[in-house]
């Protein structure tokens, strides 16, 4: 099957401007991601998908510098961005990971990708995300490239084209949807926060690479995260104030999937 893999990415966040190309361990936040997805077993094509400001230049040069393929798409339609970035390479899965995952363990993208692939016909959709119980920043999403191409053709909201993927996974009368479990038993996406959105997950996850990215070890995955955590609870009290914060917090009365306690409001 052929899978291709899409990076949202662009410098303009409202909270935390330039994130992207922040520094982690000497590279920018962009480029350990795009290292980390590289190291992905199952095979599958890369593009990032960036904006057509001239301000995400810098964005389009990374991508140059690491010989990465780049597209420039709508600023803020992240629907169409996704298609559009797809549509010419023809491929039968896409995958959305967004750009603000700079701890994200390949071995969790592998790890949904086999479920994808193993049940391939049964699902349009899975993610690790409905519910989700990995640590917030482990985003996976992976779609058949004719349920992309609905969502882009349907969607109407606001929401839906700004965030890619609800039009689908608000169908499930429409769309077959799954959903790959940690197989640990542990729900830690309300305790645990990887993801790049504020100062605050900077300073986190600049200091878990600072502690855990050696020449050798620049992949250090989960649970290498998890035991320094343990170790040095400083480091994970960094951005706590946001655990368990994202996106949906502000759709809660039009969404139909999402249950008030799987985001925090304030």
């Amino acid at each position: 099957m052929k899978i291709l893999i899409i990076v949202q990415a662009r410098t303009g966040s409202s909270r935390l401007p330039g994130k992207i190309l922040m520094p982690l361990a000497g590279k920018p936040a962009l480029q350990r991601q795009i290292e980390r997805i590289q190291a992905v077993q199952t095979p599958a094509d890369l593009i990032v998908a960036t904006t057509t400001d001239p301000s995400d230049e810098p964005v389009r040069e990374l991508c140059k510098k690491l010989g990465v393929s780049c597209f420039s798409g709508h600023p803020t339609d992240l629907l169409d961005r996704h298609y559009q970035a797809a549509r010419n390479l023809a491929p039968e899965a896409v995958v959305k990971i967004p750009s603000d995952c700079p701890l994200i363990d390949p071995a969790i993208i592998d790890e949904i990708f086999r479920f994808f692939l193993y049940t391939a016909g049964e699902f349009d959709y899975v993610s690790n995300l409905h519910p989700a119980t990995w640590p917030d920043g482990n985003d996976v999403e992976i779609m058949t490239f004719q349920a992309l191409e609905t969502a882009w053709k349907e969607a109407e909201r606001s929401f839906e084209r700004e965030h890619c993927t609800p039009f689908i996974w608000e169908n499930p009368d429409r769309f077959r949807i799954g959903n790959v479990i940690w197989n640990s038993g542990r729900d830690y996406s309300m305790t645990h926060r990887f993801t790049l959105d504020y100062p605050e997950d900077y300073a986190f996850i600049r200091a878990v690479y600072d502690e855990l990215c050696w020449p050798g070890s620049e992949l250090f995955g989960l649970e290498k995260i998890l035991e320094l955590l343990s170790g040095k609870p400083d480091i994970y009290q960094l951005n706590q104030a946001y655990a368990g914060v994202n996106w949906y917090r502000n759709h809660l009365t039009e969404l139909r999937t999402i249950r008030p306690d799987q985001t925090r409001t304030n």
